[in-house]
C-alpha cells in the first residue's frame, strides 16, 4: 500500500510503494527550484535517511518536467537558506541509492540535481544541460565539476559555454544520462534503482576521463568562441579544467563563489532581465481569443524574404504554397526554399528525413486561386502601398472566410493595406527579418481592425516557428525599424559632423553591436533605406536636418557589398575603409559650408544609443510598442544589440543613467528644430 507525506506545503511529495520510495517536485508550471522546493527535498530526504526496508528513492518532476531550473528572481538578492548544494550533499550522503527520472526539462540547477544522484534516466523527450553561460552565471551546484566526470572536460567545456540543451539520445551518447527509458519512465528508474543493490555511484567519486592537450586546447577556443568572450564563459573552462586538478571538495567551493560572486554581476543582472522580458514579450492584456488551427499556408511573392518565410513555415510544419506571377519565377522561387532545405541538410541542422518531409508538403504555382485552401496567406511582394494593397485586395474573394491575411510590410501603413478588403478584422502584419528563417525577432502589427482571434493566431504561428514575436501598432517602421532608423540618422549626423564611417562602427562594435550602422547599411543595400526616404520625400518637414551622403553614394553606384562598394570597399569581400567615400564625405562639408571636427568614440557612442533610446520612448508614448522590454527584445534578437548589456533601455536604466542626460541634450542639438524629446525618464523608471 502506498502512502504519501507532503512537505513544503505540497511543493514536494514523498511516496513509498514497495521497496521503492519516489520524491517528486510539484511546482507547476516548469518546477522551478525555489527555496520552498529546496527546504522540502531536503525534509523528503531527512524522512528516508534511517529506512533500511528500501531498495532507493527515485527523484522525479511532476507534470511531465523534472526541473527546468532555479528559480531566477532569487539570483538578485542573497539566496535563502537551504542553497542547492545543500540538498545535493543530503542526497550523496543519503545511505539508499537515489535515481532521478528525467521528463521534460532538466536544464540548469535541476539538472545539477540529476548530477547529485547515483543515476539518471531519461524519457524520450527529455532536454538536458547546463545553461547558466547563457544567462551570465556559471553553474553553481557542481555543474563544473560532475559534467566533466562524466561527458570529459573538452565536451564539458562546449557543452557549458554553448549553453547547449541536449536532447536524451545525445544526451544518453555523452554518458550525461545512463539510459532513455522506452516505456514507463518511473518504472525504469525504479528498476535502476534496483539494479544497485543499494550501492552508492555518486559521480563525485569518478575521475575525469583522459583528454590529450591539443584536444583540450581546441575544446578552449570553441568554448571561448561560443561563449562570445564574456566573463562567466572564461570563469566556466577555468573551473571546469579544475576537474583534473583540484580535490572535489576544493573545487566546489571555489565554484560557489565563483557562482555567488558572478550572479550578482552587472551582466548576469542584464542577461536576466533579458530572459524575463522574452517571456513577457508577445502577452497581450486581455486577449482572451482562442487561436485558429493552422496547418496550410501560401507565400505569394517568393523572393529572398518570402523563401525564408516559405521554409520558416514548413519547419513549423505547416503545408506551404509559394505562389508567384509566372511560371519561371515561380520555379525560382521553389529553387530558393529547396536550396535552403538542402543548406541546411548540409549543415547539419536537420535529418534527411524532415528534408523529405519539408519537400512532400511544399508546392509552387501562379494563380491566385492556389491560395483557396489556405488557413493562412501571407503576401512578400516589393513594398510598395499600391501593389501590396491590390494583392490584398485580389486575394480577399480567393480564399475562405476565416483565412487570415498577412502583410510582410516594414514600414507600411496596416491599416490601409487592409482597408481595400471586406473583412479587416482577419488581416494581420508578420515582419519578418532577413533571413527570415534564422532571425529571431518576429514583429506582429495589429491594426486597428485587426480581430483578437487573427493575432491570437499569429502569435501562437510565432511560437511554432520558435520566433521571438513582440506585438506592434502601426506606424511608419513599426517598433524596430523606426527606433534603427533614428539610430542610423544620428550616426550619418555624427559623420557629417567630423567622424568617419569606420570610426562610428569600431566605437559601437567595441560596445558590443555584432555589427556597426554602416556596415550594416551596406549587407542590406543602400538603395532599401533610398527607396524609403524617396517615399517620405514629400511629407519631409523642410527644416529637419537631412544628412545628403547616402544618397551621394547611392547617385556614384556604391549600394553596398552587392556592388562591392558602399561606405565601405569590398573588392574580395572583406571590407576595407574607402578612400573614395573619405573624398565624399569631405567635398560634401565643403559645399555646405559644414565644418567638422574631432568625434571622440565616447561622443559616438553616446549620441547613437541616446537616439535609439529617446526613439524608444516617443514609440511608447505613441502607442507603437506594448512595454519598453519589448524593445529590448527587439533590438537584441533583431538588431544585434549586446545581449550582455540587456538592450538599449536596460542600458538605459543602469549603465548610461550618469551619461544619458548630457547625451540627450547633445542630440537635440544635433538634430536641430525638429527633435522630439521622448519621457525617457518614465519609460526607464518602468523597467528599472
Amino acid at each position: 500500500m502506498s502512502t504519501t507525506t507532503e512537505f513544503s506545503d505540497g511543493l514536494v511529495a514523498l511516496s513509498v510503494e514497495g521497496d521503492i520510495a519516489t520524491v517528486e517536485i510539484r511546482n507547476p508550471p516548469v518546477n522551478a527550484g525555489n527555496h520552498l522546493v529546496r527546504r522540502g527535498l531536503l525534509e523528503a530526504v531527512a524522512e528516508l535517511r534511517h529506512r533500511d526496508d528500501l531498495a532507493g528513492v527515485v527523484l522525479c518532476g511532476a507534470g511531465g518536467t523534472f526541473v527546468a531550473g532555479s528559480d531566477l528572481r532569487e539570483f538578485g538578492a542573497p539566496l535563502a537558506p537551504p542553497q542547492l548544494p545543500d540538498v545535493i550533499a543530503a542526497i550523496e550522503t543519503l545511505p539508499l541509492p537515489v535515481v532521478a527520472a528525467l521528463d521534460g526539462a532538466a536544464l540548469g540547477g535541476g539538472y545539477e540535481l540529476a548530477l547529485g544522484c547515483d543515476g539518471r534516466i531519461a524519457s524520450r523527450d527529455a532536454v538536458v544541460g547546463l545553461p547558466e553561460v547563457g544567462l551570465g552565471l556559471v553553474p553553481g551546484a557542481g555543474g563544473t565539476q560532475r559534467l566533466p566526470r562524466l561527458a570529459g572536460i573538452p565536451a564539458a567545456m562546449r557543452l557549458i559555454c554553448g549553453a547547449r540543451r541536449l536532447k536524451a539520445d545525445e544526451a544518453a551518447a555523452l554518458g550525461m544520462v545512463d539510459a532513455v527509458a522506452e516505456g514507463d519512465l518511473r518504472a525504469a528508474a525504479a528498476d535502476a534503482v534496483r539494479a544497485l543493490e543499494r550501492r552508492k555511484r555518486p559521480v563525485g567519486a569518478r575521475s575525469c576521463p583522459p583528454a590529450d592537450a591539443e584536444e583540450l586546447a581546441a575544446a578552449r577556443t570553441d568554448a571561448e568562441r561560443a561563449g562570445k568572450g564574456r566573463p562567466a564563459a572564461a570563469e566556466a573552462i577555468r573551473l571546469v579544467e579544475l576537474a583534473a586538478t583540484m580535490p572535489l571538495a576544493e573545487a566546489l567551493t571555489e565554484e560557489r563563489r565563483v557562482f555567488q560572486e558572478i550572479r550578482v554581476s552587472p551582466e548576469a543582472a542584464a542577461l536576466r532581465h533579458v530572459f524575463f522580458a522574452e517571456r513577457a514579450a508577445g502577452r497581450v492584456d486581455g486577449l482572451t481569443a482562442t487561436p485558429r488551427d493552422l496547418s496550410r499556408a501560401a507565400v505569394v511573392g517568393v523572393g529572398t524574404m518570402g523563401a525564408g518565410i516559405g521554409y520558416a513555415f514548413l519547419k513549423a510544419g505547416l503545408d506551404v504554397m509559394l505562389i508567384e506571377r509566372d511560371a519561371a519565377a515561380a520555379e525560382a522561387g521553389r529553387a530558393r526554399v529547396d536550396g535552403l532545405i538542402a543548406a541546411d541538410l548540409k549543415k547539419g541542422r536537420i535529418a534527411p528525413e524532415d528534408a523529405e518531409a519539408f519537400g512532400a508538403r511544399l508546392s509552387h504555382g501562379t494563380e491566385l486561386s492556389r491560395a483557396a485552401d489556405r488557413d493562412l496567406v501571407l503576401e512578400a511582394i516589393v513594398e510598395d502601398m499600391a501593389a501590396k494593397s491590390e494583392l490584398l485586395g485580389e486575394l480577399d474573394p480567393v480564399v475562405g472566410p476565416d483565412c487570415i491575411l498577412a502583410s510582410n510590410t516594414s514600414y507600411l501603413d496596416l491599416d490601409e493595406l487592409a482597408a481595400g478588403t471586406k473583412d479587416p478584422g482577419r488581416v494581420v502584419g508578420l515582419h519578418f527579418f532577413n533571413p527570415a528563417h534564422i532571425m529571431k525577432l518576429l514583429e506582429v502589427v495589429r491594426g486597428r481592425a485587426t480581430s483578437d482571434a487573427a493575432l491570437a493566431t499569429a502569435l501562437r504561428l510565432g511560437r511554432r516557428m520558435r520566433k521571438m514575436a513582440i506585438v506592434a501598432g502601426v506606424g511608419d517602421g513599426f517598433v524596430g525599424n523606426r527606433i534603427y532608423a533614428a539610430y542610423r540618422a544620428q550616426a550619418e549626423m555624427i559623420v557629417e559632423d567630423g567622424a568617419t564611417p569606420w570610426q562610428v562602427d569600431a566605437a559601437l562594435e567595441a560596445f558590443g553591436f555584432a555589427m556597426g550602422p554602416f556596415a550594416v547599411g551596406d549587407l542590406s543595400g543602400l538603395d532599401i533605406a533610398q527607396a524609403m526616404r524617396r517615399r517620405r520625400d514629400e511629407t519631409r518637414d523642410p527644416r529637419e536636418r537631412y544628412v545628403r551622403l547616402p544618397d551621394i553614394l547611392c547617385e556614384a553606384g556604391r549600394l553596398g557589398r552587392k556592388t562591392g562598394k558602399g561606405w565601405y570597399d569590398y573588392d574580395d569581400g572583406a571590407r576595407r575603409e574607402s578612400d573614395e567615400v573619405d573624398r565624399i564625405i569631405r567635398d560634401e562639408a565643403a559645399e555646405t559650408g559644414r565644418v567638422r571636427r574631432d568625434v571622440s568614440d565616447d561622443e559616438v557612442r553616446a549620441r547613437a544609443l541616446a537616439a535609439m533610446v529617446n526613439e524608444a520612448a516617443c514609440v511608447l508614448e505613441d502607442g507603437i510598442a506594448q512595454r519598453a522590454s519589448d524593445v529590448d527584445v527587439a533590438f537584441v534578437n533583431g538588431y544585434g544589440f549586446p545581449r550582455w548589456r540587456g538592450g538599449p533601455i536596460w542600458w538605459a536604466a543602469t549603465e548610461g543613467s550618469d551619461i544619458l542626460p548630457g547625451a540627450l541634450d547633445a542630440l537635440a542639438g544635433a538634430v536641430g528644430p525638429t527633435f522630439r524629446r521622448g519621457p525617457v525618464e518614465r519609460m526607464i523608471q518602468s523597467i528599472a
